[in-house]
């Protein structure tokens, strides 16, 4: 089934046009016919089987932006998935003007949220906890709700939400649509479908014949003082034009953090205590190619969303093969090629067996290249520019663009990266080499008439 088939407005199909959508994959063709009939649902199917699209097109077709009132709410595990979630959302229903969507998540101040609300959005996208606080602040407009989905329910099961998420199925309107979608359907998810929705179609997509990402797996035997001196190797020999290191221990990234930058690798960090507006930018930089390596947790890359990552590289092993699974599967998409390298104590090899088990792919015993290793490693090719304005501002990528390549500015498109616009502020990928120019003329014009405060981060 085509995306043209379904009964979406023209507006939605133009958007899935742009964007190069074709064939739906099994959850979307499934899932989207029985959403639009306004019918409760149960989704099962794997990560990243395109179960935003699934339900947020459906939302998208029946808001009615002429009420500016609340009329869907999405919950999920993770800031960082929710403001993914939000990102899809806009892009899809980019050519609605008036549509508002809202992130409610924990760690960023509960002022603004509250503010938004009360002026009135159309969606909100959030995580339980904080959704939880501001019903119970009567801070949340629930009475014109129609419809509520939670995504990646099991995991926030998993991660203690239960009594959260019952709160805002209890509190939430009775004659709302309820949506689950999940990738495993424990005994609890049953326990809260029984209870909170009604006559829901059961969806499972089982055996999903998937691309096969192009992932070249290996492994490097070291002994644990001499790992550091390994991951320096890898990176200098291999000199990936973006690599992303995971550590076990919020001290470990710390570390590698900072002895990565003492030996003058693009590099920045991402642990648990990060600010959002410190987490928004590093993961902003690494996106545009202004950060060439970036050091995290677990914890702290759960639901990153990066395209055209080059290199995984696990300093620690993961504690179980499902996790190892998920961290390298962030590189090698779209067609194009990645790595995994993993770097292993003999006493560790009988965990690499059991990866190849479950992935069903062989692990090479690692090489390196001869390459002069007391070479400086290339700089990042991007520097990123932070404009004080964003979208409740009414600034737009094509603002920011035709502010660098109008009269004013007079760049190249092709010097121009990525723009990525946030709430109150926007962050623009330039060249390196024109980073400092780029600066002075964004700083010195206008952008939609306004002046905002432009900075260079470094």
């Amino acid at each position: 089934m085509e995306f043209k088939a379904l009964p979406l407005s023209s507006d939605l199909l133009e958007v899935i046009q742009e964007l190069g959508y074709t064939g739906l994959t099994p959850i979307q063709a499934q899932a989207i016919p029985a959403l639009l009939t306004g019918k409760d649902l149960v989704g099962q199917s794997k990560t990243g089987s395109g179960k935003t699209a699934a339900f947020s097109l459906p939302i998208l077709e029946k808001i009615n932006l002429e009420k500016k009132c609340l009329q869907a709410v999405i919950l999920c595990p993770t800031r960082e998935l929710a403001n993914q979630v939000a990102r899809e959302i806009r892009k899809l229903g980019r050519k609605k003007a008036a549509l508002q969507v809202l992130v409610v998540c924990g760690g960023l101040p509960i002022g603004p949220q509250i503010d938004a609300l009360w002026k009135g959005v159309h969606i909100v996208v959030g995580t339980p906890g904080r959704m939880v606080d501001l019903i119970k602040k009567n801070r949340f407009p629930m009475d014109t709700v129609r419809c509520l989905v939670l995504d990646e329910a099991d995991q926030m099961l998993d991660m203690g939400f239960e009594e959260d998420m019952s709160v805002i199925m209890e509190e939430l309107p009775k004659d709302r649509q309820t949506v689950f979608f999940s990738a495993t359907f424990p005994d609890s998810i049953q326990a809260l479908s029984k209870k909170f929705q009604w006559q829901p179609i059961r969806i499972i997509i089982e055996d999903e014949k998937e691309a096969p990402l192009d992932i070249q797996q290996s492994y490097f035997t070291t002994e644990p003082d001499e790992k550091l001196q390994m991951l320096l190797r890898i990176l200098r020999r291999s000199d990936p034009e973006s690599a992303l290191i995971f550590c076990r221990l919020k001290i470990s990234v710390a570390e590698i953090g900072a002895i990565l930058e003492k030996e003058f690798f693009s590099v920045a960090i991402l642990t648990g205590d990060l600010e959002q507006r410190d987490r928004d930018s590093v993961m902003a930089r690494f996106r545009n190619g202004s950060i060439r390596v970036l050091v995290a947790t677990d914890v702290a890359a759960r639901g990153l969303d990066i395209e055209d990552l080059a290199m995984v590289i696990n300093y620690d092993l993961p504690h179980d093969a499902e996790t190892y699974v998920h961290r390298v599967g962030r590189t090698g998409r779209a067609g194009k090629s990645g790595q995994a390298i993993s770097l292993v104590s003999a006493e560790e090899m009988i965990r690499i067996g059991e990866i190849q088990i479950l992935t069903q792919r062989p692990f090479d015993k690692g090489s390196l290249a001869p390459k002069n290793s007391q070479m400086r490693p290339r700089p990042a090719q991007m520097k990123t520019l932070w404009i004080g304005g964003g979208r409740k501002e009414k600034v737009r990528p094509g603002d920011l663009l035709g502010a660098l390549t109008g009269e004013a500015g007079g760049f190249q498109k092709q010097v121009i990266g990525k723009i990525e616009i946030h709430d109150h502020c926007s962050y623009v990928a330039v060249n390196q080499d024109i980073a400092g120019t780029a600066l002075q003329s964004l700083a010195k014009g206008r952008i939609k008439g306004q002046k905002f405060p432009v900075y260079l981060l470094e």
